[in-house]
């Protein structure tokens, strides 16, 4: 089992450029399906050794969307043993994933994230920076590792555009508007410590994606807003108030680096609901 391990961890690394966090997650997940097989030789895995470790993990309380994504890289690795001929069969193609429930996103208004991003005392030089976090964030609908992993050549303040490093190593060009460029020029103008990496925390090295948490809890508490505010719910609200103002939903996919179209779709039904609303404020018959 060890050896079919490496053998499609280093898939994934090579052919795949899968995520270090992809590779990290789906590793934990492989040894744990090794425990579960003790002594049984991975070659005799069939539907049922696959049903009962799924049942074992069901026994563990683990929610369906965690067992859909164990399933899921037990797809992807008996697929890999299938196709490159260490496996005859593949175990998983009769297993049908756990049904999912369909969470909307949380996203905020207009006015709440003018708030948010209007509440850093910006002639403070952290005041600066975050302004300049809060402003990239809503600009651009980048992820927070994105935005934490931003150098200065990754901004072209001429033609207003960034180039973010996303999931699976894949580089996308997103449109940055004009007052989080105005914002990241006044940042990086008035701090001390001269670097190619644009957001710094208090020792003058990388922020963290905590570190980023942390500034933006410390505005959402000035601006008193409401407590279930993270950083996604930036992203949220940049794809919701993009559709919401006209953008077709394959702009939005390609701004916020979905691999899939389906993903991005969530966003609709966001948008549906404000047509609700707006209908039954508006109709005389509603």
């Amino acid at each position: 089992m060890d050896r079919y391990i490496e053998k499609y961890i280093r898939y994934l690394e090579i052919e795949k450029n899968a995520s270090e966090h992809t590779i990290l997650n789906y590793k934990k997940d492989l040894d744990e399906f090794k425990k579960f097989l003790g002594q049984t030789q991975v070659e005799n895995s069939d539907y049922l050794t696959i049903r009962r470790f799924l049942g074992s993990l069901k026994e563990k309380n683990l929610k369906s969307r965690s067992v859909a994504r164990k399933l899921s890289c037990l797809r992807s690795f008996f697929r890999f043993l299938n196709r490159e001929g260490f496996l005859k069969n593949d175990p998983t193609s009769a297993i049908s994933s756990p049904k999912l429930e369909k969470h909307l996103p949380i996203f905020m208004t207009e006015d709440e994230v003018t708030k948010l991003v209007e509440a850093p005392q910006s002639e403070e030089p952290a005041g600066l920076r975050d302004r300049a976090i809060l402003e990239t964030f809503y600009s651009t609908g980048i992820r927070i590792s994105e935005l934490v992993g931003l150098n200065l050549e990754n901004i072209d303040f001429f033609s207003s555009v960034v180039k973010v490093m996303g999931k699976g190593r894949k580089e996308r060009i997103v449109p940055i508007g004009d007052r989080a460029l105005r914002a990241l020029r006044d940042y990086v103008e008035h701090r001390k410590l001269q670097t190619s990496v644009v957001f710094l925390n208090k020792n003058g090295r990388r922020i963290t994606a905590r570190g980023v948490r942390l500034v933006l809890d410390k505005y959402i508490q000035r601006a008193s807003l409401r407590d279930n505010i993270s950083p996604h719910t930036l992203r949220h609200s940049f794809a919701t108030h993009l559709l919401n103002r006209g953008a077709d939903l394959r702009s939005v996919q390609e701004l916020l680096g979905h691999a899939n179209l389906s993903t991005t779709q969530i966003y609709t039904h966001l948008t549906t609901e404000k047509l609700k609303s707006v209908y039954d404020k508006a109709h005389p018959r509603a």
